[in-house]
């Protein structure tokens, strides 16, 4: 039996540390085990790694998402951030699709298999489970979840994604089966999606650069070097946050250092869409610290990224990021995906085909398949080449306009949160709009960006309280303004 510790405010960056930090009491034979109230959240994010060793990373959103429910129902009512009625016309767009699952898209493979509705159902789940997250997160009070511990969290996840970063680039080629692969039936090890997660690798193969090997791309804890990509562009954002900005002197140096280094992991990912995510950070945070006046941290900024761009180009790294930038290997197969995405969704513009779809031949011919001398052909996916597309080809232009109408209505709603909260939230809210033409969104990605709405809305709720409160004269006013305060 759990007791729930009752809904109190706190001042903000209040944490487990504190003596009268919300707890869940579980009494088990006579004895007491204190947990905190948000001990879903914190083991996901604390016990990463481990998800990840055991090959279970891609569905431990949807696991832990259970305790969080069921956490929120025991609460009462559930509240809910400004916005959430565009999000749930995309989660009924989800399920609505499944009835499109056996239609043949344009110049696409018919659907066949059970394995059409496997994947529509992962879809959904972890929409869904993305969804009690952002609910949870939300509607847990500053005692019982602070603002501060989520972004620690954030960071904490910052410096796990640069560790395993220099993994990749250290040991490329280390690989190990998952542990959980020995007690899978072989009717579901075999499937495709789930072997590739049980070979657990710190980077994958691909040949990225003309007359070039191989390149080894670091990917962990991720099973796809893109993902890693992503990640880290909107992890290292909360880590400057939770360490540089709102750090103790210590912490504040821990958190440069780590930045820097992940300079190398970052330059040896040969991945474009996360250098140009970057560069948007840098101007964005640029024109809102010049839009405060703030010109001794935009120097510090200006100053950051001129040393990190000597340190390329004095290194062997600037190079790597010549040759990259030179060497657009899947543009070609990217423009022909979009361009099917599109089609797609022209013909099923309002539920879509229910999930992405095999493109006939490839960007070649439609005669051309995979072989050793063209490992880019042979039946791309629809939808593979970015959330966006995956939007169109699944959920048709409604599906897609949710995803935008929700993250776009939640960026100009909070435009004048100028806390260091705010910004940081609304960074990671545009490049959650930037990432959906490169990347797929779903798992950790999709989780971090309804987060960042879930503490945009609460550093909203907050500070409108303490408003209220103040224009009341009252002590609680007092209160509520200090708790408004702090990194918001």
């Amino acid at each position: 039996m759990s007791t729930v510790a009752p809904h109190h405010p706190a001042p903000v960056g209040g944490d487990a540390s504190e003596p009268e930090a919300a707890q869940v009491a579980v009494r088990s034979k006579g004895r007491s085990l204190r947990l905190p109230v948000a001990w879903p959240l914190i083991t996901l994010f604390v016990l990463y790694p481990l998800w990840w060793v055991l090959g279970v990373s891609s569905f431990v959103f949807v696991i832990f998402a259970v305790p969080m429910l069921i956490q929120l129902r025991n609460r009462g009512p559930i509240r809910v951030p400004p916005g959430f009625g565009i999000w749930l016309v995309l989660l009924l767009w989800v399920l609505l699709s499944v009835l499109m699952l056996g239609l043949t898209a344009p110049n696409t493979l018919p659907p066949h298999g059970d394995g059409r509705y496997l994947g529509w159902a992962v879809r959904l789940a972890n929409y869904v489970a993305m969804t009690v997250v952002m609910l949870y997160v939300f509607n847990l009070s500053e005692r019982e979840l602070s603002r501060r511990r989520v972004v620690r969290l954030f960071g904490f996840m910052g410096v796990v994604v640069v560790i395993g970063g220099w993994l990749g680039s250290l040991f490329p080629t280390f690989s190990f089966v998952a542990p959980l692969r020995s007690v899978l039936p072989h009717a579901i090890a075999s499937q495709p999606y789930v072997a590739s997660l049980m070979n657990v690798k710190f980077a994958q193969v691909q040949q990225v650069i003309a007359g070039e090997p191989s390149s080894l791309r670091p990917s962990a804890p991720f099973t796809y070097t893109n993902s890693w990509g992503e990640n880290t562009a909107i992890l290292l954002i909360w880590l400057i946050v939770g360490w540089v900005v709102l750090g103790r002197p210590l912490r504040r140096v821990l958190g440069v250092a780590i930045v820097l280094a992940a300079v190398l992991p970052i330059v040896y990912s040969l991945n474009r869409g996360l250098w140009i995510g970057l560069g948007i950070s840098a101007v964005y945070l640029a024109i809102r610290l010049a839009l405060r006046g703030r010109m001794v941290v935009l120097g510090g900024l200006a100053l950051a990224v001129c040393l990190i761009g000597v340190l390329i180009v004095a290194t062997p790294l600037g190079r790597t990021f010549d040759e990259r930038l030179r060497n657009g290997h899947s543009d070609g197969v990217r423009a022909t995906l979009s361009q099917g995405a599109i089609t797609a969704a022209n013909h099923s513009p309002v539920l879509g085909y229910g999930g992405n779809r095999a493109l006939i031949g490839s960007s070649r011919s439609i005669a051309i398949g995979k072989s050793a001398d063209c490992r880019q052909c042979g039946n791309r996916e629809l939808g593979s080449n970015g959330q966006l597309w995956a939007l169109l080809v699944g959920q048709g232009y409604v599906g897609a306009l949710c995803y935008n109408g929700f993250f776009l209505y939640c960026l100009w709603r909070y435009r004048r949160d100028h806390s260091a909260l705010g910004i940081a939230g609304s960074l990671v809210l545009i490049l959650m709009l930037f990432f959906q033409f490169t990347y797929g969104a779903l798992e950790a990605t999709l989780a971090y960006g309804l987060i960042s709405v879930a503490l945009l809305a609460r550093n909203d709720r907050l500070r409108q309280a303490a408003v209220r409160a103040r224009a009341k004269g009252t002590v609680s006013g007092l209160r509520a303004r200090f708790e408004a305060a702090g990194e918001c």
